[in-house]
């Protein structure tokens, strides 16, 4: 079954919560509002809000790809693609982690969207205005990216267009995994700080062996949010044929040691990736910061079939 079909059988009990009469009152008198399932629960939320903030950047790529422009956004690092948003024209609301309280209430919005980093902000957000949770389960990853996505869709009747992208998410993904089976085994790693940590399945970044079909060089990692910490030692055991390397630093935008640099020396240049060069390093931008959105999905899917042709 295809991950549009699979995202709106999650939504049929809340369709059928919102069967009955739609004009309720919402925090502007006669709008239409929805009933929306997401991470922390079912919220009613106006349909088409007309002052919309967003403090997840996965959930505003998404936007942005519907052609849907907030009113608001976090300050601070964002993927190079929605740079534009730290233009004046849009309200600064705080950072990814750390609401402005003030400045939310001052915009008066209809609806506010968390998720992520700023999840942990949902209650106190929700004393302000609507507010809903579109964090994903990473361990179910584009299932409940595409019930979270089409959750946004319809409150801003997007629907056709968010389907349209899902299904040729759904069709690059397919033929990733017809190729990905005959490729060997694959190990993912962040580097920060001069450090590394490894994800494997059922991590934050396991989407390539969980759901792309890539065999793990090291299937029993500690599944934690910031991986498990290896050694360049841990590299060369572990032999994969293919070595996926995000630099948090780059996304971030710290000084730190550059993953290339990092990787780099006597013991990674001995292994057998090195050497077949196979040490891919994937855009940090859309990785780790904004994962789950329509356009990020999709670049990262069109960059690991780039990568193991």
């Amino acid at each position: 079954m295809s991950y549009i079909a699979l995202a709106r059988m999650l939504l049929l009990p809340v369709l059928a919560l919102a069967a009955g009469p739609m004009l309720l009152l919402a925090p502007h008198a006669h709008a239409e509002t929805l009933r929306i399932e997401h991470t922390q629960g079912v919220t009613e939320v106006p349909r088409l809000p007309q002052t919309l903030l967003v403090f997840d950047l996965a959930a505003l790529d998404t936007l942005d790809a519907l052609g849907v422009e907030p009113a608001g956004v976090p300050e601070g690092v964002k993927p190079a693609y929605l740079r534009k948003y730290d233009a004046d024209r849009y309200a600064k609301i705080g950072s990814l982690f750390e609401p402005d309280f003030e400045a939310v209430a001052a915009a008066a919005p209809d609806l506010v969207i968390v998720g992520g980093r700023s999840a942990a902000q949902y209650r106190e957000l929700s004393k302000i205005a609507p507010t809903i949770d579109m964090t994903v389960d990473t361990g179910n990853y584009f299932k409940d990216a595409a019930a979270k996505i089409l959750s946004m869709a319809r409150i801003l009747d997007k629907e056709p267009e968010a389907a349209s992208r899902l299904e040729a998410l759904e069709a690059s993904v397919a033929k990733l995994k017809e190729q990905a089976g005959g490729v060997g085994t694959a190990l993912v790693i962040m580097t920060t700080g001069g450090r590394m940590s490894a994800y494997g399945p059922g991590s934050r970044f396991g989407v390539i062996h969980t759901e792309l079909g890539i065999r793990p060089a090291a299937p029993d990692l500690t599944v934690a949010t910031h991986g498990q910490a290896i050694s360049f030692e841990f590299i060369l055991k572990a032999d994969p044929d293919y070595l996926f390397v995000i630099d948090r630093d780059a996304a971030t935008g710290q000084k730190g040691q550059a993953a290339e640099a990092l990787l780099d020396n006597d013991i990674v240049r001995k292994t057998r990736v090195w050497e077949a060069g196979r040490v891919v390093y994937l855009d940090p931008d859309n990785w780790y910061l904004s994962g789950t959105g329509l356009t990020a999905m999709q670049a990262m899917v069109d960059e690991i079939a780039k990568a193991i042709q």
